[in-house]
């Protein structure tokens, strides 16, 4: 059974940058569309951005479009959302999960696995 591993996160200044890791144990990614998820304090947790299990997907919330990139690298059992100009807004802890469907999807009952998350802090 796969088990997810994001890391990555940190405290950043507004307009800063981060990139989150995600990988994983006991199975591995390739076979998998992976999607990140965030949850800030008092609020429901919310897609930020998917890829397909062959990459040839990808989706973004229109809240970061633009500013966020997901990619995989599956030689390598990777998958990282590179995040720049981050806001205050941005900040939560940022999960990766990992759905069977393959497909790229930001519904979060069509993933199965998720990691434990990592905080991502944008504040001055």
């Amino acid at each position: 059974q796969v088990q997810v591993v994001e890391s990555g996160g940190g405290l950043v200044q507004p307009g800063g940058s981060l990139r989150l890791s995600c990988t994983s144990t006991g199975a591995t990614l390739d076979n998998y569309a992976i999607g990140w998820f965030r949850q800030a304090p008092g609020k429901e947790r919310e897609g930020v951005s998917c890829i397909s299990s062959s990459d040839t997907t990808r989706q973004y919330a229109d809240s970061v479009k633009g500013r966020f990139t997901i990619s995989r690298d599956n030689a390598n059992n990777m998958v990282y959302l590179q995040m720049n100009g981050l806001k205050p807004e941005d900040t939560a802890v940022y999960y990766c999960a990992a759905s069977e469907f393959r497909h790229c999807v930001l519904l979060r009952d069509r993933y199965g696995y998720w990691g434990q998350g990592t905080q991502v802090t944008a504040s001055s």
